[in-house]
């Protein structure tokens, strides 16, 4: 499927590896210009040459730390710079530390904001003239299915995130009809992260296997596995396209099916 994305310019945070580079790697085989970011310089060269492989468009890497105000607006200005606009912005970011309320300090809950909702709301005041130009452009933000269901030792995850959801369903309103913006809710998927966390489980023994681990971590998936990267970018790509023209304001999970609420 055309989802009509040749051309436009999306940038994506967070997209040196995992699920924003998942997304980067979509947008850019549908056509976009891409603009992905990352902290780790090495990792965000070897992301931007492995995007040129599968890109239809131009892709521009910018190394900055999205948790800091000069970092979050970095990769829009260069969007700017490089491609005159910004049409679609997909912000991700890596996970905050895992642990419990009584083990989780003032700092790490500030750190948990800046990362999490900050570089949402500096990405979104910075690319927001240039979202509404030609009135079609799209907000995409990629948090956790934490925010409909807590997930054990991940207090930070569980409380911060929810604000970038009443931040999106906010924007879907003060923003229209230029900009849509709408949200994913992603479960486990096959990133570097989960990698590193199965590959040590089997390290200390406590499986045989990688594939024997991964195994566990798809148990309570109905899909009985779990997902690709490229899987969610699939959904934040059709939801930044005109595919997607009447949805606005929408969570959408993205997780085999392994989520237990209703709603």
């Amino acid at each position: 499927m055309d989802l009509g994305l040749q051309g436009d310019t999306a940038v994506v945070s967070a997209s040196s590896s995992g699920l924003g580079y998942g997304s980067a790697e979509v947008l850019a085989s549908e056509g976009c210009d891409v603009v992905v970011n990352g902290r780790d310089e090495t990792r965000l060269e070897e992301a931007v040459e492995g995007l040129r492989e599968v890109a239809d468009g131009e892709v521009v890497g910018v190394q900055s730390d999205i948790s800091t105000e000069e970092g979050a607006v970095r990769p829009v200005e260069r969007a700017v710079e490089e491609f005159g606009g910004v049409d679609h912005l997909v912000t991700s970011a890596g996970g905050p530390p895992s642990g419990s309320f009584l083990e989780t300090s003032d700092d790490d809950w500030y750190e948990a904001f800046d990362l999490l909702v900050m570089s949402v709301v500096r990405m979104v005041r910075e690319a927001e003239p240039h979202l509404r130009e030609d009135g079609g452009g799209t907000v995409v933000n990629i948090t956790s299915r934490s925010v409909k269901e807590a997930l054990d030792s991940l207090v930070l995850s569980n409380s911060v995130r929810m604000s970038v959801i009443g931040l999106e369903k906010t924007l879907s309103k003060e923003l229209a009809p230029d900009v849509r913006c709408n949200a994913v809710l992603p479960g486990a998927h096959e990133t570097s992260r989960i990698r590193e966390l199965v590959e040590d489980a089997v390290e200390r023994g406590e499986h045989g296997s990688y594939e024997e681990a991964l195994e566990e971590w798809s148990s309570d998936v109905p899909l009985d596995r779990v997902g690709r990267p490229r899987e969610l970018g699939d959904v934040v790509a059709y939801l930044s396209s005109e595919r997607s023209s009447y949805v606005n304001g929408v969570a959408v999970p993205v997780d085999g099916g392994s989520g237990c609420s209703n709603l």
